[in-house]
């Protein structure tokens, strides 16, 4: 939630931005553009409001991201801590797997820090009983109106519904309490003409006001009213998004001017002349639901000028028009990758095309909230018990140490043949832990200095695009260098992990041969002659609770391997070796694993 919050105003601020650009633009190039086209760019407006909400991955564009993930380590409140050391109970599944891990100290975010949130989630609470009660009253309008009577309209608007070539049945009532022609409806449209418009009756200018509205109807406003409307409710603390949403709705009319001017027999000064007989009888209309030739003042001002400018576009200006359009359109779709993901972070996608069966493993985990996933290489299957948890994205603790040492290797920070760092002196919670360590070594007692060091040796960029590219998660390692793996900013489901294992055995990522080798033999926990199984535990614990575990790898036979990943959720007790014993269980039930 606070999280979110933080993302969330840092978008609000990508989008004020580009939305300022948009303007900014169409201010240049409004001499080189038609009311239409001036409206159309605004259609761009619901990509850039939907980003806060969608998985778009960055690309690092302009560097901005380093700042944005800077920006949020500081302001949120530190989720880790690796001092003081927690010694955890070391028990095994089984004699030739251990798992070593320490507590890290979460602390709790003050009330104040929820704050915005709720002061955003009662602000569309407000919104929304505002437009509620706005459509209630719209709606007691609308019961007073009655069918046209008219017989002069009636026939004028039946003369423009063929004009327009319409087949739909619009109905079209007078009424007394309106001061504007409107349109109404997105489903069942309606057109509601003011009484003392019809008194006044001149038939250009009531053919000229039933086109205009006619023309909202072809061009579905009515939608465009509603995303217009749910903007409104979810960036209603935004003043640069409602100024994009009062101009947005100029610019319709303005467009709607244009359509209207575009066809056949119309007189453009007649048009103009109808707007200013007409300027101080309609008016702006208060319903954020409805589409009308009404607007304010200064509307008005900016739709005869545009009146009074129109010339019939030639084919080169149209072509220009279209470059512009699709430059900008480039543009605005290039500038997502400036903003920072959220939605992606809480959980992964299934394998695409893959072929998916379910299992039932619900007597395996007992107490535990827990997922397991298998891949058959020989079938080209997955097993899955639990679809929702399996893509939902945990923090990997030690099971990222993989694919650290694989970029360590890769870095030549080690190399196979020489992978030892020598142990400092330090005084930690295991014995295992206290002596030099080789890739092998650590790997088997998950030491975490001896990772932490590999990674704080690289560059911290290249350490986030390897992360990047290999697709680890959620990329983000905005927890810091040495704790973005703990319980932190790093996330990954059972679903990636085992996608990524997949790859890192058939070397998909064309790393060195030697250096892939080197991580899977660190890996190895049990040779027989049947079978050979390879994987590693992490448990997550959290102010001395474990409530993460982890157990993933893989089992290769002489006709096939299977890639596994297990994870397990609990308030207390939720770690590594239970996963892995969880494992062993389900992997033995499938006879994969006899010997064992």
């Amino acid at each position: 939630m606070i999280s979110f919050s933080i993302h969330f105003l840092l978008c609000n601020l990508l989008i004020s931005i580009m939305i300022v650009i948009i303007l900014l633009v169409k201010k240049m190039l409004r001499k080189h553009l038609s009311g239409c086209t001036q409206y159309r760019i605004w259609f761009l407006l619901p990509i850039i409001l939907s980003l806060p909400f969608l998985s778009i991955r960055p690309t690092g564009l302009l560097q901005i991201m380093h700042w944005l993930h800077s920006m949020q380590a500081i302001i949120l409140p530190k989720t880790v801590s690796t001092v003081p050391f927690t010694i955890t109970k070391q028990l095994s599944s089984a004699d030739f797997i251990n798992d070593f891990g320490i507590s890290v100290t979460r602390d709790s975010a003050p009330i104040a820090a929820y704050l915005p949130f709720v002061l955003w989630v009662v602000g569309m609470f407000a919104m929304v009983v505002f437009m509620i009660k706005s459509k209630i009253r719209l709606y007691h309008l609308e019961q007073s109106a009655l069918p046209l009577q008219n017989p002069k309209v009636k026939k004028l608007y039946m003369n423009c519904i063929a004009e327009m070539q319409i087949k739909q049945n619009i109905p079209v009532y007078s009424t007394a309490f309106m001061t504007s022609p409107i349109m109404v409806g997105m489903f069942c449209p309606r057109i509601y003409i003011p009484i003392r418009l019809i008194s006044d009756f001149r038939e250009s200018d009531i053919r000229y006001m039933l086109l205009h509205e006619l023309q909202h109807y072809k061009h579905k406003d009515a939608f465009v009213n509603c995303l217009m409307n749910i903007a409104a409710i979810v960036y209603w603390f935004n003043p640069v998004v409602w100024y994009a949403l009062k101009e947005a709705r100029t610019d319709r009319e303005v467009a709607c001017d244009t359509f209207v001017l575009q066809m056949p027999d119309i007189d453009y000064i007649d048009y103009g002349n109808t707007l200013l007989n007409f300027a101080q009888k309609i008016s702006f209309s208060p319903f954020s639901f409805v589409s009308g030739i009404g607007g304010s003042a200064k509307q008005i001002r900016k739709r005869i000028l545009n009146i009074a400018l129109y010339r019939p576009q030639t084919k080169r200006h149209k072509r220009k028009e279209r470059l512009i359009f699709a430059v900008l359109l480039i543009l605005i779709l290039e500038s997502t990758a400036l903003f920072p993901v959220f939605a992606s972070n809480a959980s992964a996608s299934l394998p695409k095309d893959a072929v998916i069966q379910t299992d039932d493993l619900s007597d395996l985990f007992a107490d535990y909230d827990g997922c397991f996933v298998l891949y058959d290489s020989n079938t080209d299957t997955w097993d899955i018990y639990n679809e929702t948890l399996a893509t939902k994205r945990f923090s990997p603790n030690s099971t990222y140490k993989i694919y650290s040492a694989l970029f360590a290797l890769e870095n030549e920070s080690i190399v196979p043949n020489d992978s030892i760092l020598t142990w400092n002196g330090q005084s930690y919670p295991f014995s295992a832990w206290n002596r030099d360590q080789t890739l092998t070594s650590a790997m088997q007692n998950s030491v975490n200095w001896y990772f932490q060091t590999l990674d704080q040796k690289a560059d911290f960029h290249a350490l986030k695009k390897f992360y990047k590219t290999i697709d680890y998660g959620n990329h983000d390692l905005s927890g810091g260098v040495s704790e973005f793996w703990l319980e932190s900013s790093l996330k990954i489901s059972a679903v990636e992990q085992v996608e990524l294992l997949k790859k890192l055995y058939t070397n998909e990522f064309q790393f060195d041969d030697h250096n892939v080798q080197a991580v899977k033999d660190s890996l190895k926990l049990s040779t027989s002659d049947q079978s050979v199984l390879s994987g590693k535990t992490g448990s997550g614990i959290i102010n001395g609770k474990n409530t993460n575990g982890w157990f993933v790898g893989y089992v290769e036979t002489g006709t096939n391997t299977w890639f596994f990943a297990t994870n397990i959720q609990g308030a207390d007790h939720a770690d590594g070796l239970t996963a892995s014993a969880i494992t062993l269980k389900v992997l033995k039930a499938k006879h994969i694993l006899s010997d064992l």
